[in-house]
């Protein structure tokens, strides 16, 4: 039981660093944008080249996944993503699942089809005993480091002058940059940050997760669910619904493998009946 909870609380945390940042670009900045997951893929992509190709420790493999896929973030938003902020939600998602597939076919041909493989270090290989279960030692290091991104996050948002200016320019752009706020540099860092995350994401979850070309559509429903169900205000409910689904999804498949799969959906389904704005629905 220990074990099972403790699984699901890694993978829980592993989809919240991977969605945080479409939780962010949605809910606060109000754009949608299925393309997030390309910048899961490159982190990942990035991790496993810098440690196969060049000897790269793990540990340095982590930061250079974040940097390179804010990196392509922060330029994509400049290029692409900035003209949409205007347009409508239809628009929003027809051009980046564009990216999506555009991105799948771009990475296959370079990289080939073949699933990447991460090597993790050795202090991060076995088990451990707690409260009478066998605990993953990578899990325990996907726990702690994901929760410490979590903290900074929520205080970066709620705690920082550029959490309030962010608030500011979402709330009201024109008002906002009457005040003397650059609105578009404001969107830019936030975008880079998320994209950055994710990249994070694609990098811890390239050994628990596996990471391919297909990576940014396989995993695109379940950013999606954890968006829908935690809510669009910000961090918090994108962390409570991500643990949620997390546990529940192990569960399922552990207790009853044959539905195994189809837990997650349920647990989407009866929140959305109970809450339709999702866990942590912002007052209107």
């Amino acid at each position: 039981m220990v074990t099972i909870l403790f699984d699901g609380i890694a993978y829980g945390m592993l989809l919240f660093v991977l969605a945080c940042g479409l939780s962010v670009t949605l809910g606060l900045m109000n754009f949608v944008n299925l393309a997030h997951g390309v910048f899961a893929l490159v982190g990942g992509y990035v991790a496993s080249w810098l440690m196969n190709r060049h000897g790269v420790s793990f540990f340095l493999c982590l930061p250079a996944a974040f940097l390179a896929a804010a990196a392509v973030g922060a330029v994509s938003e400049r290029l692409l993503f900035r003209r949409l902020y205007a347009s409508s939600h239809l628009d929003q998602v027809l051009f980046t699942i564009g990216i999506v597939f555009m991105s799948i076919a771009a990475v296959e041909y370079v990289m080939g089809p073949q699933q990447q493989r991460i090597v993790l270090p050795p202090e991060l290989r076995g088990r451990v005993e707690i409260l009478g279960g066998s605990i993953g030692v990578y899990r325990l290091f996907i726990v702690a480091l994901c929760g410490v991104v979590a903290l900074a996050l929520q205080y970066l948002l709620i705690g920082t002058r550029f959490g309030s200016r962010l608030r500011a320019a979402v709330d009201d752009a024109r008002t906002a940059r009457g005040l003397g706020i650059e609105v578009n540099t404001v969107f830019a860092i936030t975008f880079a940050v998320g994209s950055g995350l994710a990249g994070l994401g694609g990098a811890l979850g390239a050994d628990v997760l596996g990471m391919d070309p297909h990576f940014p559509i396989k995993f695109l429903v379940y950013f999606l669910i954890v968006v829908g169900v935690g809510g669009t205000t910000g961090i918090a409910g994108a962390f409570v619904a991500s643990l949620l689904l997390g546990i529940a999804d192990i569960a399922g498949k552990y207790y009853v493998p044959e539905v195994g799969a189809f837990i997650i959906y349920a647990v989407m389904v009866a929140v959305l009946i109970v809450r339709p704005q999702g866990l942590f629905a912002r007052a209107r």
